[in-house]
């Protein structure tokens, strides 16, 4: 009977890559309360990088994604060099190369279980091999060249993840929206929403037809990684020694590749089922990992299995976010009810912003932060709104808790007369909007009551207009 379940589980079960691929796919989406709150998760693990392509914003991601970071980076650089951003993905680059596309990506995974789907498929051709260079065009001007113009204009625009990203409109956008806790969102969606929807749709169809269609043709991610074919520790190798030049491993291979390890080579290892003179595995540095015995390969799934369940538990402790009073409701303080008390540090000459200290005065909290665009596009109304009520209004920025290490720089070149200050744990975005989404505006009147309380970009006529019945 053992035999029986062994030979069916080898002829339909999933493969060992197909396995690592859900395995970091879970690992990377860990935060299993934020699917279930619809919220992000915005612990320490989020100042780091996972290897493939997943979005940030995603309800269970725990880190960064490699790709964001780097334009969040380079839009925010002034002209300075992102080493920690181009650090990281150089060194993911030297060590995986595009063994991260092919074992590590959970839009990887993505694409192959759509291509799985029963109709015609367009094979690969001279056509697919010359499209295949378009993702080094995304990659140039979405990636760098569009983040950097900006940047030189001091403003943030993070173009790639902005207006083509599939993986943060599927995972960061129709994740959260999905949820009931976020129906409040539907109201902030607009034309780009619209546009980065089609492209999505678009991009999926095109992985029921094509193999890898995202990974082939548009993502920079995926580019980049390319470029460290030749250098990369892990990935696959051929023994020119036993290599007769059939080209039976080129013409298994579903990708536009060349040879066996070339740029566009994802090291699955597909060529070396194919190869008659078994000349071509899997390598780290220069010892075969088909080297590897049992008993190291089960220590290693062992391993990857506890450190899923082991990230998994680290992130959905109940010590991440500090619980509040009873009085204090957790999914946020709603309008008309009593605003409560808080402190947050000023930056510039130093001191503390304390909301009590205000009374009798409205108080506006605008919740910002250097790399969301919409948010500086709105701090001049803020600024004007101060200016036009110096004595009756008392205006707060305070920044989100999340890379805030070129807030004073932006500040010191910006020169804005308000009042800025950090959230340096994030507590008090958390308590007053049960929220990370930025940008977020609240209102509290003379008497400390919340009078507006919304996420979404403001106006300066938009603030006058709820600020006047106030005074």
């Amino acid at each position: 009977m053992d035999n029986r379940v062994k030979v069916w589980w080898r002829a339909h079960g999933p493969s060992r890559r197909r396995l690592i691929q859900v395995y970091a796919a879970l690992l990377y989406n860990a935060h299993a309360k934020g699917f279930i709150k619809g919220e992000i998760y915005t612990g320490a693990l989020k100042n780091v990088c996972v290897p493939g392509l997943n979005c940030y914003s995603c309800s269970g991601a725990v880190a960064a994604c490699p790709l964001g970071a780097l334009q969040n980076a380079l839009a925010s650089s002034d002209y300075r060099a992102p080493w920690f951003a181009l650090g990281i993905v150089m060194l993911f680059g030297l060590i995986f190369g595009r063994t991260i596309c092919g074992f590590l990506c959970p839009m990887g995974l993505l694409q192959e279980l759509l291509h799985k789907l029963p109709v015609p498929k367009l094979k690969k051709s001279r056509v697919t091999r010359v499209l295949s260079y378009f993702k080094y065009v995304i990659l140039a001007v979405f990636v760098f060249t569009v983040p950097l113009a900006y940047a030189a204009q001091r403003f943030p625009v993070p173009a790639f993840c902005k207006y083509i990203c599939p993986a943060g409109t599927l995972e960061g956008a129709i994740g959260l929206l999905a949820n009931p806790a976020n129906e409040g969102l539907f109201s902030m969606l607009g034309s780009l929403f619209t546009r980065k929807f089609v492209i999505l749709v678009g991009i999926l169809a095109a992985c029921v037809f094509v193999y890898r269609a995202f990974c082939r043709f548009l993502c920079p991610l995926g580019a980049i990684y390319g470029m460290f074919a030749r250098l990369a520790i892990v990935g696959v190798k051929v023994d020119a020694e036993k290599c007769s030049g059939c080209g039976r491993c080129v013409a298994r291979c579903r990708m536009d590749v060349r040879r066996v390890g070339d740029h566009e080579c994802i090291h699955c290892g597909a060529c070396a089922e194919v190869c008659p003179a078994k000349a071509i595995s899997m390598k780290c540095g220069k010892r075969s990992l088909s080297a590897i015995g049992r008993a190291r390969r089960a220590a290693a799934w062992v391993i990857a299995l506890a450190l899923l369940i082991g990230v998994g538990a680290w992130v959905n402790r109940a010590e991440d976010v500090p619980a509040a009073p009873a009085t204090e409701p957790s999914e946020g303080f709603e309008e008309g009810m009593r605003c409560p008390d808080f402190t947050v540090p000023l930056y510039g000459a130093g001191g503390d912003f304390t909301l009590s200290e205000k009374c009798g005065q409205v108080v506006v909290i605008n919740f910002w932060a250097t790399w969301c665009t919409p948010c500086v596009a709105e701090l001049p109304y803020f600024e004007a709104l101060q200016k036009a009520y110096p004595d009756d209004v008392s205006v707060v920025a305070i920044h989100s808790n999340l890379v805030t290490d070129d807030v004073r720089e932006f500040l010191n070149r910006e020169a804005y007369a308000l009042s800025f200050a950090q959230d340096t744990d994030g507590t008090v975005m958390t308590r007053l909007g049960g929220s990370t989404q930025l940008p977020m505006t609240v209102i509290v009147d003379r008497d400390g009551t919340i009078v507006y309380n919304r996420v979404g970009s403001m106006t300066f006529d938009r603030l006058t207009a709820l600020i006047e019945p106030l005074l």
